[in-house]
């Protein structure tokens, strides 16, 4: 098979790595596993000896019926679901754990997908793109943190797991990788995550700014002006006449004593005041 590098496939070809990354996800014998991006199937098959039933998502029709030859005739076979079509476009079914080497290129819309998915799944063990696995696990102060960082662990646990080489994969990628374990916190925080997202995203655009700097961007005013109109109609408060956003927004931040701290340097309590 000719793998297509533009759709990331880079199948994990190293024994030992996906043997590694089986052990990592600890399953139990009862587990329902979610793998995205199953490719030739190297480690649907040992997915299927630890678990009772395993839903691989893929996108490339060749590849799914390399992974149906695969398990043609064995046992294994009534274990094995098979979605064909885009992670991102598919209703996710009800898994324990989910396991995967996934495109690049989908790495940040899938993890929040995973992480908003109800009911809760125990763990993730996923294969990322070295920087975006950095980005994930960094803490405030450090060069990658981002909204990216403080979005992840607002949601979940998140831990490195090992490094993986570009060798590891057949064809080789151009980037490193790394294996990333995700724990989603259960029950979740109490935010509305659109709203959270919302203020980070603000704080986030030029993280080594003043949060009172990144909130006098005209652009910020108005979309918060019009969103204090409209929360206020909503609760029937009534807006004076000589109401001004600006000295609104000022007076939030001197009041939590805000206005002089970094985005690059604020962690989740921070932001939750």
């Amino acid at each position: 098979i000719m793998f297509n590098t533009g759709m990331g496939q880079h199948i994990l070809k190293n024994p030992l790595i996906v043997n590694g990354i089986i052990e990592k996800a600890a399953l139990r014998p009862t587990d329902v596993v979610l793998e995205v991006g199953p490719g030739t199937g190297n480690m649907t098959v040992k997915l299927l000896e630890k678990a009772k039933k395993v839903v691989a998502c893929e996108l490339d029709c060749r590849l799914v019926a390399e992974l149906q030859k695969r398990v043609q005739c064995t046992p294994m076979q009534t274990k094995l679901q098979i979605l064909v079509g885009d992670v991102l476009k598919t209703d996710l079914p009800f898994f324990d754990v989910c396991v995967a080497n996934l495109p690049y290129q989908i790495s940040s819309p899938f993890v929040f997908k995973l992480l908003l998915h109800r009911p809760f799944f125990r763990c993730a063990v996923l294969m990322f793109q070295r920087e975006f696995a950095m980005r994930l696990v960094a803490n405030p102060g450090d060069k990658l943190y981002c909204r990216l960082s403080i979005n992840t662990q607002l949601l979940a646990r998140v831990d490195h797991l090992m490094k993986v080489g570009k060798n590891n994969f057949r064809p080789p990628p151009k980037v490193e990788s790394s294996v990333v374990r995700i724990e989603p916190k259960n029950p979740p925080p109490p935010v509305n995550f659109q709203e959270w997202d919302g203020l980070v995203r603000i704080a986030f655009v030029r993280k080594n700014k003043t949060l009172s700097a990144a909130f006098k961007s005209t652009a910020v005013e108005q979309l918060l002006e019009k969103n204090y109109r409209i929360h206020c109609s909503v609760h029937n408060v009534e807006v004076p006449a000589d109401f001004s956003i600006s000295k609104k927004i000022e007076s939030v931040l001197q009041e939590a004593d805000f206005c002089q701290k970094r985005a690059r340097s604020m962690d989740i309590d921070d932001f939750m005041v």
